[in-house]
């Protein structure tokens, strides 16, 4: 055996350990991992901090299926219409589950090497990784209870029936953190009698058992197929709950966080470009855990900026979203932020527990179900109800203030993604918020569940006719996100890992400094996050004077003399050095 590929055995063999103890062969499973990923004697060891991304990088997050035309495979429509439409603005293409599924759109997964029949088959999936770097889901925590493997642990029959966590109606599962309102345990009777299966999320999908190393083989045969299917970015979904113990909070246990750091260290083996993202809708402490000492996640989705944006944008005041973002670490080179503003899920309150108090969340709840949201809702331990996510489509989350609508809806929803595309991070944005679709009421009531509000899906033909007219509201949207994505592209101080500091503005104004990685560019982005005019003196932002700066937005020089900025409600200006 080669060097590196015994060093790597090694590796492999002290994370099983720190998972597993002494109930497994160390060595034994150590080289079944590496013949399951198919390494060779000789492999390329990757470079540790290295960033694999760059201010070029914007994601689109979408479904399979979000644009249809009858008689077309929706994958194929779906490229189609990034070629059309959106061409180079885009670097990451992330679809959501893509695979046969029985419920949760996608997220109770059925049979994780197929591609859903009814959105196309892997050419077509491979034909977007061909164009794009392909971002695909590792559904890890739980899979669908009319799976192939659950059939099997129904009928006590291998490999299913070692595969899914069981445990007692009379353990002390009080202090289990979780998502959702439904019973933790759901009775199924099997070939060897009644067993009681863990569903953290609901009875359709029913938890892994990763305390058994079959589980782990199993999912590593799925990341090695994802790999040859063409597969760059896995996001890890609900991964913060994968290990279990009872008596436990079951979430965020060392064992998921060796987990992870064993799957980073065989995905960065096979391959060194690959990026692993996880989905850890918690609070913004436990989110960040996630990083490890840069040797988990390359990634982790920042939760809590959509709620504390959000708050700022319908409130006037940045106090909440300043004070977190003072708070934040500098991501390590090989790391970074994945910031978004909204996805296919709601938008997740949980992560500002600790950044927004009762009376603020309470408001902001108000003010988005006159707006048409809904919300969803999660039981504590002692068997009350809380806010989990607010569900409605951003356009309309961006209708008014907390005082009611008003005629700023569209600079509103724009000065929103023009503060997440400048932040340290790299930039996710949901299909829905780039055509600026509005609340699918319809959807949601015909189908009983709040998260469809925003899950519409378009025919392809009659989206592009409202993009084909000039003054259509879903082509002003996209015009404007395309031209704030151009810009950022190209400027090195808006590269994921540049340097950050938030600037003291007052309460209206929401200003950082972004300084390029070879401090050769510096942008000072100021964001008039009111329904007001408001004035920023330029000694409050204390420019280099000797630098000659520009708004490159306006495409405005700052002219010699001049003393202050005035910015219109919801005017975003970058000050560039160059």
């Amino acid at each position: 055996m080669s060097k590196n590929r015994e060093e790597l055995v090694v590796r492999l063999e002290q994370h099983l350990a720190s998972i597993y103890g002494d109930s497994v062969q160390h060595s034994e499973l150590a080289r079944e991992l590496c013949q399951l990923m198919r390494f060779g004697q000789q492999m390329e060891t990757p470079q540790q901090h290295t960033n694999l991304w760059d201010q070029g990088d914007i994601a689109l997050i979408t479904y399979g299926d979000s644009i249809k035309r009858e008689g077309e495979a929706p994958l194929k429509t779906l490229l189609g219409f990034l070629r059309s439409h959106l061409g180079a603005s885009i670097t990451i293409v992330h679809i959501l589950p893509f695979f046969p599924w029985s419920s949760d759109d996608g997220f109770a997964v059925m049979e994780y090497t197929e591609v859903n029949p009814a959105l196309g088959n892997w050419s077509d999936v491979g034909a977007i990784a061909a164009e794009y770097r392909l971002m695909a889901d590792l559904v890890i925590n739980h899979g669908s209870s009319r799976s192939r493997w659950f059939d099997q642990f129904v009928r006590d029959e291998d490999p299913g029936r070692q595969m899914f966590y069981c445990a007692s109606p009379a353990d002390d599962l009080s202090a289990v953190v979780r998502p959702r309102t439904s019973e933790l345990l759901r009775e199924v009777t099997t070939a060897s009698g009644v067993r009681y299966v863990w569903c953290t999320f609901g009875h359709d999908q029913v938890d892994f058992d990763f305390s058994n190393p079959l589980v782990l083989c199993e999912f590593v045969k799925i990341i090695r197929h994802y790999l040859d299917r063409g597969v760059a970015i896995f996001r890890f979904d609900a991964v913060a709950f994968l290990w279990k113990e009872v008596g436990t909070g079951c979430i965020n246990l060392e064992q998921t966080h060796e987990i992870v750091r064993l799957l980073r260290t065989l995905i960065s083996h096979a391959d060194p470009a690959a990026i692993i993202i996880t989905e850890t809708n918690i609070p913004n402490r436990e989110n960040l855990s996630y990083f490890g000492n840069a040797n988990e996640a390359h990634c982790v989705y920042n939760f809590s900026l959509p709620p504390l944006l959000l708050h700022t944008l319908v409130s006037g005041s940045c106090q909440h979203l300043k004070s977190w973002l003072m708070s934040m670490p500098p991501a390590q080179h090989g790391t970074c932020f994945f910031n978004f503003i909204a996805t296919h899920d709601g938008i997740g309150l949980r992560p500002v527990e600790g950044l927004l108090e009762d009376e603020a969340l309470d408001q902001l709840i108000a003010a988005m179900m006159d707006r048409g949201g809904r919300i969803s809702w999660r039981s504590l331990d002692n068997g009350v109800s809380r806010p989990y996510e607010i569900n409605i489509s951003l356009y309309d989350a961006m209708a008014g203030t907390l005082e009611g609508p008003d005629q700023w809806q569209l600079q509103r929803f724009i000065c929103a993604h023009a503060i997440m595309l400048a932040l340290e991070g790299l930039p996710g944005i949901y299909i829905h918020s780039m055509l600026g679709t509005r609340n699918d009421l319809n959807r949601m009531e015909h189908s009983g569940h709040n998260r469809h509000i925003n899950r519409h899906q378009w025919d392809a033909d009659h989206l592009l006719d409202r993009l084909a007219a000039t003054d259509d509201p879903h082509r002003r949207v996209l015009d404007r996100l395309q031209g704030l994505i151009a810009l950022r592209s190209v400027q090195k101080a808006f590269h994921p890992n540049a340097t950050q500091f938030t600037l003291h503005l007052g309460d209206q104004v929401f200003g950082f400094w972004r300084q390029s990685i070879d401090r050769s560019q510096s942008i000072f982005c100021i964001n008039n996050i009111s329904d007001q005019p408001q004035q920023v003196l330029l000694s409050d932002i204390n420019l280099i004077e000797t630098d000659s700066w520009r708004d490159i937005i306006a495409g405005e020089p700052v002219e010699p003399g001049v003393e202050a900025l005035d910015l219109q409600p919801y005017q975003t200006i970058w000050l560039s050095n160059n």
